[in-house]
């Protein structure tokens, strides 16, 4: 890692600092209304990329209360203010209603306190209610002023230094209630509360054959509700923006009976805390439960989450979230003039995008109108994209028509694993086998890889084989690294005796290696020539065609809760991230080294490193030598002569050949003796192991459905013709490329892929690594030129 990017092109670093010269202005951050997970992460990066461009960056304590009480509640932060503040779930300068910011009064007083200190520039952290005060507040800033100068309190020199007021709105929120970004910050962090209840729930569930119904947050918006639902595949789920039809009750209890006809133990049905049917009417947990007892006579428990969902450690998605959107924030403030519209940061796919604020609002509400007037097709609509898909997808999943009913193809399409495990396969083969039997295939699954394709370990998978998979780690089909040349002929005698007519691969990069050894051929073995497609399911995320693979996600969490407590090497307790920062609060001067996963791909190190705060990440696609590991050490050197006495120093375990994680560990121990002690980890195969993360269980269940509609619809085409699919978009990788869901024929990919580092030429997430060293306080290279572009917001957009 270069220290101070000296390296770097000298044009782009001049540019980005004249660009986003902060000197002279004045930045306020608070947050309002709910808390949510995350919150401090987005705090530390506006408080450190403000500071970072020259600016002074002020705590406004308590949220618009502080903002009109004024005095001790605007203070300004410095760089150690919000050190060790990442893993701290809430927000530490608080959060409070206000009555008093309502009223114009209210506003002229902190209108007032804030020029006090040169203030012009907001980051507000917070939900629709806040950031509509804020815009509100930016309205009326100039009248303000000018009755502020009538008053006595301001002279005309203020009113024209500090004429308009620049509002950029960041929204923290567990209810991902707002319209315009894919995620709130926050909701991730929820979704991990809830699902980590639930997964303890489902084995006492079944111990008692008991029916469990749990009351989920969500009084507008049935986001957290629906995704558990999908991510634990609970057999009933209740929804503000889309009832149940007339006659549900009876529907809902034939199904719970249905499932335990097939020998389910226990039952999950999830309620969003603002549910209810077609006239408006609540849908209470207390009601459903009566209703199960009373029709059904099982054994039923309510569990209503509560405020726990608020609660705990941020993930390491909120904690990368917030940092990418403090940082653009930042930069949406200063490049503001006095035309630019208040704007919010937002998610769009993995791109950070600036909307119009009150065009989010606007839709937000306009969700919570149609659901009132009862146009629920509409609130679905509204609530975008993501939205729709996540409850087409549950729809089709959990509920089986009966056999007479579905039109039978008389394809047969196989699922295979192939590579290391990754958590969230389960989740992927579940979706796939339950959407190929709704489309009328007969699904087989295979055993072991290509090793066990070409040993003949074929069966055929039904509805209720796959049930319970989407929480459970590893690979149930089992999976393994062999790649399919070598056995190719009896791979294509069990093709042709299964009749397979398509394959679904799921697995990492020899799941693609495969698929191009297959693709090849296809000019010898007419059996390969059917739709393959490959969905990416690796812990390194080095799959040439996608931004994210199935498994990533966990392994970073894994990585981040690691590093929290005592990390002793002798001990053989292995903890992460976290933790050892925590022990390290409590340890004077100590700087941990830690080994990740991920062959070459440094993607687990870096980003790891940014959800973790760490001062440093040695990665393979950024060369590093001793001058680097020098110029580290010194950093780390003049750190502890503060109050931030720990430090924490990722490496990517293929970086270096002669850096080795022993090699950084003696030289940080022996160029920091008398200043610091160091310790060291290697996480090894741990990252590949747990229980899949909410965001892997509902990556690996979306993408693997959007797979099998492809399969489908290529097998459509060929139906009654025989056709031999030959071309190369019979063959593809499907995958995220920056906003959108693609499927691209494996041929193309090649001229991208790094072949011997068994990683893509070009990898989207460099692009963040700016970020961690600048807010690790080192000077670098950021490339600005996606940001300034406002763009508006659509339904089907979000």
């Amino acid at each position: 890692m270069d220290a101070d990017d000296s390296r770097a092109p000298k044009g782009s670093l001049r540019k980005f600092l004249e660009h986003l010269s902060g000197a002279g202005k004045a930045i306020g951050v608070l947050t309002s209304g709910g808390d949510a997970q995350g919150m401090n992460a987005a705090v530390r990066a506006v408080v450190r990329m403000g500071i970072y461009v020259g600016a002074k960056v002020y705590f406004i304590y308590e949220g618009y209360q502080g903002m009109v009480d004024g005095g001790s509640n605007i203070a300004e932060a410095d760089w150690e203010s919000v050190s060790s503040i990442l893993q701290v779930g809430g927000t530490i300068i608080g959060s409070a209603r206000c009555q008093a910011f309502r009223t114009r009064e209210g506003r002229l007083k902190a209108a007032c306190n804030l020029l006090q200190r040169g203030i012009t520039n907001l980051c507000v952290i917070g939900g629709d209610g806040s950031l509509t005060g804020a815009n509100l507040f930016r309205k009326e800033w100039s009248g303000l002023l000018e009755e502020l100068a009538r008053n006595g309190q301001i002279d005309k020199e203020a009113v024209q230094k500090y004429a308009y007021l620049n509002v950029v709105g960041m929204v923290g929120s567990i209810d991902n209630d707002f319209c315009g970004t894919d995620m709130t910050i926050g909701t991730d962090s929820a979704l991990h509360r809830i699902i980590e209840v639930v997964d303890a729930i489902m084995t006492t569930a079944q111990s008692h054959q008991r029916t469990f119904v749990l009351e989920v947050m969500g009084r507008h918006c049935g986001y957290l509700a629906l995704v558990s639902a999908l991510a634990c595949g609970a057999d009933w789920v209740f929804l503000p923006e889309s009832p149940p039809e007339e006659g549900w009750e009876e529907q809902m209890c034939v199904k719970l009976s249905e499932n335990r006809a097939r020998k389910k133990r226990l039952n999950i049905i999830i309620v969003a805390e603002g549910a209810i049917d077609t006239q408006n009417k609540p849908i209470t947990s207390e009601k459903i439960k009566e209703l199960v007892v009373t029709q059904l006579g099982y054994d039923t428990r309510v569990t209503i989450l509560g405020h726990v969902q608020r609660g705990g450690t941020p993930s390491a998605f909120d904690r990368i979230l917030a940092s990418r959107m403090g940082v653009e924030a930042v930069i949406a403030l200063l490049e503001a003039t006095p035309d630019t519209p208040a704007c919010v940061v937002s998610l769009n796919g993995n791109h950070a995008v600036r909307l119009p604020l009150m065009e989010c609002v606007q839709m937000t509400q306009d969700v919570q109108k149609a659901m009132d007037e009862r146009r629920f097709q509409d609130a679905v609509r509204l609530r975008g994209r993501s939205f729709a898909g996540n409850l087409n997808t549950y729809k089709r999943l959990a509920i089986k028509l009966p056999d007479d009913q579905i039109p039978k193809t008389n394809c047969n399409v196989a699922v295979i694993n192939v590579g290391a495990p990754a958590a969230g396969m389960n989740a992927a083969v579940r979706s796939a086998v339950r959407v190929g039997i709704a489309d009328g295939h007969r699904m087989l699954a295979i055993y072991d890889g290509f090793d066990g394709f070409a040993k003949g370990q074929i069966k055929e998978i039904g509805w209720t084989d796959v049930g319970g998979w989407t929480g459970q780690g590893g690979s149930i089909l089992g999976t393994k690294r062999v790649l399919p040349g070598k056995y190719l002929e009896e791979i294509a005698t069990q093709m042709r005796t299964h009749s397979i007519n398509a394959l679904l691969i799921i697995g990492g990069f020899e799941a693609y290696l495969g698929l191009l050894e297959l693709s090849a051929a296809r000019e010898k073995h007419e059996e390969f020539c059917v739709p393959m497609v490959m969905v990416p399911a690796t812990v390194s995320n080095n799959v040439p065609g996608s931004d994210f693979s199935i498994g990533a996600d966990t392994a970073l969490n894994t990585i981040t809760d690691l590093l929290i407590s005592d990390l002793d090497v002798a001990s053989v307790l292995l903890v992460t991230c976290d933790r050892i920062k925590q022990s390290a609060s409590g340890t004077k001067r100590r700087v941990f080294i830690i080994e990740t996963m991920g062959g070459y791909c440094g993607y687990l190190a870096n980003m790891g490193g940014l959800a973790a705060g760490a001062d440093a990440a040695y990665i393979f696609e950024e060369p590093f030598d001793i001058r680097d590991l020098q110029s580290n050490v010194e950093h780390l050197t003049e750190k502890m002569k503060t109050t931030i006495q720990r430090g924490l120093v990722l490496r990517n375990e293929s970086c270096s050949e002669n850096y080795t994680t022993d090699f950084i560990y003696q030289l940080y121990s022996e160029e920091g003796k008398g200043v610091f002690d160091c310790r060291k980890n290697v996480l090894g195969h741990m990252q590949q192991g747990g229980a899949p993360s909410p965001f892997d269980r509902n990556f690996g269940t979306k993408i693997s459905a959007r797979a099998m509609e492809w399969i489908t619809a290529k097998l459509k085409e060929a139906r009654g013709r025989g056709k031999k699919f030959t071309t190369d978009d019979s063959i593809c990788v499907l995958g995220i490329s920056k906003r959108n869901v693609i499927f691209q024929p494996v041929a193309e990919l090649k001229k991208q892929t790094d072949f011997e580092h068994r990683i893509p030429k070009e990898q989207w997430w460099l692009k963040l690594r700016p970020l961690m060293k600048i807010l690790a306080k080192y000077k670098a290279s950021y490339d600005v030129s996606d940001s300034g572009q406002l763009e508006h917001v659509q339904p089907w957009s979000v």
